[in-house]
């Protein structure tokens, strides 16, 4: 009866919906030693879909995940290790999240606490996406047999072979390191116009000058100066990379207490860069490096270059930090030394020039106040950077206490705070008297003061899609709908009926539960449309964003219609006494509330993909064809027309 049922439920799909099934799970087990082995399980994923990695932020998409049965005779030895994957910044989301295609595979080592055959069973929850549909929260059983080495392979669902340890690999994606590399590039910039760095190029000249007997020799020394520079700093992002690994840096970068203490630690370096103190290394390195420098040939050059960057940290310490953690959080494993790079030669370039044409040293403005100046300013940008950590902290742990409005609010203090001191309002411990604002300045100000204005009407509700990745999400929010407007600023439907709510950020009316979203709508004698969405489904929030938001549909969704959403990956648990066996897994209960309509989806409609829009009338009978993914305007509107006028 079982597989007449989905044989039934296979074949019944018509042109409009399909039950998508792009990941197939395998099994095997590899012997590391007499007691210890590695459960391997494999992912097989279709063309144009993507498994999501185990590590995916807060309010991301629902990450891998994986559980094994507990038994007295044998232990976990740490955690389920993964590929390196792909990790995009998702422009829906606003965070970098990481994934899979073609294949993925993930290993689990086991330690045996007694001898002979053993049977271990688990369990993987997983999500899938393609450019059009997400598939709801999926959970397929795992078995392997642990009997000897390279012995016990199970398929699990997919009946292709286990290909060899020599097989393709999925290819490794270096999206994210050219930004990495352009944005570290600019701020080394940013390092060498600081006092700590800047007043530091004629010292270098004159060391080359006396230490150089002639032209050549003096061109040769300086390349090899920044040639030193750029090996110490990126040996720096290898030393990060290799100490803690990019899938170590990602995990940390969504962990509360990594995020907490480093929040702190820029709020420091901000601190810092605004005059209260100066962060150094011990004097007596920089003594011992200078004694070596003395040296002169080849070592010497190498640790003059070392002093530089050990005399220079007060100010390049803060920027580098920043950078590696940055870096190392986008999960490729060459982040850092990426960074690294990029900040290594924008400081190494002049440096070297200089040294090798010092007679260029004359057209160099002079140093003075505006080094402190633009110290200052990447002290703010340090401060309102920090925010973000904390944010991330806070979202992590659901506490509501940094809220879209009041990190808003902090940004827009910050950034005013900022434009008030480029015009000279404010002064700092180490300003020098300003007597006239330079024309640079002046513009400089007046961009971030635009800056700051712009984003006032954010705490209105205004997307502030140049910062969409900064701030939380607009329902991570005191009020959803910006400030002093609790419900969005009324509703057609009049006061929100029993069991529904105002869904942000488009004032519809809207229930989460299917009986009472269907009274409701015999009651008021409209259609029903059902919603199959997910918090973590991409192009649901694309299609409320880019479709539903147009005034001639969100008209129809307000007025004509009765919205009910059903979330796939709602992770509550169904009530007590309302648990129900699963009919397409038999002896398998169904424990969440989104399971619920998942399986509601996949039996009435014959379809399992998000997002998926019913229109019914009041006996449950379709009014038109659902429809999926519809990114046309146009299409969706007449869509929804159609179906509409065909109530009765």
């Amino acid at each position: 009866m079982k597989k007449l049922f989905l044989l039934l439920v296979l074949v019944s799909t018509s042109v409009f919906a399909q039950i998508h099934n792009p990941v197939s799970w395998s099994t095997k087990v590899e012997k590391i030693s007499e007691t210890e082995y590695d459960l391997i399980v494999k992912a097989e994923i279709e063309n144009k879909w993507h498994l999501y990695s185990q590590n995916v932020p807060e309010d991301g998409p629902i990450a891998t995940s994986f559980a094994f049965e507990k038994l007295a005779n044998y232990e976990l030895v740490g955690d389920v290790v993964e590929e390196e994957g792909h990790t995009v910044d998702d422009p829906v989301f606003g965070m970098k999240i990481k994934y899979f295609e073609n294949e993925a595979v993930f290993k689990q080592r086991v330690k045996l606490l007694t001898k002979g055959d053993l049977k271990i069973t688990g369990e993987v929850e997983f999500m899938v996406c393609d450019d059009a549909n997400c598939l709801p929260p999926t959970f397929e059983d795992l078995e392997f047999n642990v009997s000897g080495a390279n012995k016990g392979i199970t398929n699990i669902i997919s009946t292709k072979e286990i290909e060899s340890k020599e097989s393709k690999k999925p290819k490794k994606s270096n999206k994210g390191l050219l930004s990495i590399f352009i944005i570290a590039f600019f701020s080394g910039f940013a390092a060498l116009l600081t006092p700590c760095v800047f007043p530091m190029i004629p010292m270098t000249v004159s060391f080359f000058t006396k230490q150089s007997k002639s032209k050549a020799a003096g061109i040769r020394n300086a390349v090899i100066y920044g040639l030193s520079i750029v090996i110490i700093y990126v040996f720096l992002g290898l030393l990060v990379s290799a100490i803690f690994g990019a899938d170590a840096l990602n995990a940390l970068s969504t962990n509360v207490w990594f995020n907490i203490i480093f929040f702190l630690l820029l709020i420091v370096f901000a601190i810092s860069f605004l005059g209260a103190f100066e962060i150094t290394l011990p004097s007596s390195w920089g003594t011992k490096v200078d004694a070596q420098a003395d040296r002169g040939g080849l070592v010497g050059i190498f640790f003059m270059a070392l002093a530089l960057a050990i005399v220079s940290f007060s100010c390049t310490g803060p920027i580098v930090g920043t950078l590696l953690v940055e870096a190392a959080a986008g999960g490729n494993q060459i982040g850092p030394a990426v960074g690294m790079l990029g900040f290594s030669l924008a400081l190494a370039i002049p440096f070297a020039l200089f040294a090798a044409f010092p007679g260029w040293l004359n057209s160099l403005p002079k140093s003075g106040g505006w080094l402190n100046t633009v110290k200052v300013v990447l002290g703010f940008l340090e401060l309102a950077l920090a925010f973000k950590f904390l944010s991330n902290a806070d979202l992590v742990l659901q506490l509501h206490w940094l809220e879209r409005e009041v990190f808003l609010a902090i940004w827009i203090a910050i950034f005013g705070a900022l434009a008030l001191y480029l015009f000279g309002k404010i002064q700092l411990p180490h300003d020098s008297p300003l007597e006239h604002i330079s024309v640079g300045r002046l513009g400089l100000g007046l961009l971030v003061l635009s800056f700051t204005i712009y984003m006032i009407p954010g705490l209105w509700g205004a997307p502030l899609n140049l910062i969409s990745a900064f701030p939380p999400a607009q329902h991570y929010s005191e009020s959803p709908y910006g400030v002093g407007n609790s419900q969005g600023g009324g509703s057609a439907h009049g006061d929100i009926p029993e069991g529904a709510h105002v869904m942000a950020p488009h004032n519809i009316i809207a229930f989460n539960d299917y009986d009472l979203g269907l009274a409701y709508a015999k009651k008021v004698n409209k259609p029903v449309m059902i919603d199959f969405t997910g918090h973590a489904c991409v192009n649901c929030r694309k299609m409320e964003q880019n479709v539903w938001a147009k005034d001639k549909v969100l008209n129809i969704l307000k007025n004509d219609v009765v919205l009910i959403s059903l979330y796939v990956d709602d992770k509550r648990p169904l009530p007590k006494g309302e648990e129900i066996e699963s009919k397409l897994r038999p002896g398998k209960k169904l424990r969440y509330i989104g399971q619920k309509w998942s399986e509601f989806q996949t039996i009435k409609y014959k379809a399992n993909a998000q997002p998926f829009y019913v229109l019914m009338d009041h006996n449950e009978e379709n009014l038109i064809d659902p429809v999926a993914y519809t990114p046309d305007v146009d299409e969706y509107y007449n869509w929804l027309k159609k179906g509409t006028s065909n109530f009765k």
